[in-house]
């Protein structure tokens, strides 16, 4: 086994224009990383109907080599992605094999581990390399417990990256440290290989908002008590120049977009600041925030969980707080 491969992740936006999404970034710096503890070179696969037009996006620092895939079908197909990533590993043999744990990826990634009998992990919020391979941590219990696995006697091992638990490399482009990657054209019989007829699955819209993106959120919890108290605190957070962000009950109870939602079955956050006001602190709360660089707690229960992760606290009322804060900013 040898190397580690990357599989870039494209999805249309604004203008039905393809583009290099933000989770491809961590699976390069993750990539990098793995490689500079030994695990052999990096290389990056883009899989798509224009993949040539993405090589410069991906050609960061530390990438060795581009393999650009053509794609038949002008949109993602899981059938497709699977073909081709088979095709990879049968050709490259790589240590490791890294994608996201997106809804593009869990479409094939499981499938390749299975029919290849590789060694498989999902919700992988760590990974590093020693002596006996690939060692992966992701949370278990309800983010209760980090389980670390191992794959013994596994060639090849699959691993799909949870979005926003890595820090993403940065925008160099690859010419001080090794040069410019070498680019490989791989041309794949995948005519055929479509059966979704048309299906496409998608994400969840991202809405009015995208919180992953922000240096500073305010996050509110059960602890506001009312409907009509999320606009004040939006208020609150539009003078604090922060982005208003919500724990899961306030979604359920209706009173919040699910753009806006913290935690597992919400967005991975890791923003500068994170002041959460009301927030007990649920597992899964916890597990999509705890990698914010600040985080600053206030509720009025002394033994309430966000405070095991919360870098300042204070048990206070949350609307006393926010009096306060409103009063400082006139």
């Amino acid at each position: 086994m040898s190397g580690v491969l990357a599989i870039a992740e494209l999805r249309r936006g604004e203008g039905e224009q393809l583009g290099v999404r933000p989770v491809t970034y961590e699976l390069i710096a993750a990539g990098r990383e793995l490689a500079h503890q030994g695990a052999g070179s990096l290389a990056v696969a883009v899989i798509g109907p224009a993949a040539d037009a993405h090589i410069d996006a991906v050609a960061l620092d530390g990438v060795r080599e581009v393999i650009v895939v053509p794609s038949p079908e002008d949109r993602f197909e899981a059938h497709i992605w699977q073909a081709a990533v088979e095709a990879l590993i049968e050709r490259r043999a790589p240590g490791v094999v890294l994608a996201g744990h997106t809804i593009d990826s869990l479409g094939f990634a499981p499938a390749v581990a299975a029919r290849g009998r590789h060694g498989f992990a999902s919700d992988v919020t760590a990974v590093s390399w020693g002596e006996h391979g690939a060692l992966a941590r992701r949370p278990a219990y309800g983010e209760r417990l980090i389980a670390e696995l191992d794959f013994p006697g596994k060639r090849t091992v699959v691993l799909l990256l949870r979005p926003g638990a890595n820090a993403p490399a940065g925008g160099e482009q690859a010419r001080s440290n090794g040069g410019v990657p070498t680019v490989t054209r791989l041309e794949l019989d995948l005519a055929g290989r479509s059966r979704t007829e048309r299906v496409e699955l998608r994400e969840a819209p991202i809405g009015e908002v995208d919180i992953a993106k922000a240096d500073f959120l305010l996050s509110i919890g059960r602890g506001v008590g009312a409907a009509d108290q999320v606009a004040r605190m939006e208020r609150l957070a539009d003078a604090l120049g922060a982005t208003l962000a919500v724990s899961g009950p306030l979604v359920e109870a209706g009173w919040a977009s699910r753009a806006r939602k913290v935690g597992q079955s919400g967005r991975t956050v890791a923003p500068r600041v994170y002041l959460a006001l009301g927030i007990s602190g649920a597992a899964q709360h916890l597990g999509g925030m705890s990698r914010s660089q600040t985080i600053i707690a206030v509720n009025s229960d002394p033994r309430a969980r966000i405070f095991d992760v919360a870098h300042y606290g204070a048990v206070a009322d949350l609307f006393e707080v926010a009096d306060e804060l409103e009063r400082q900013l006139g």
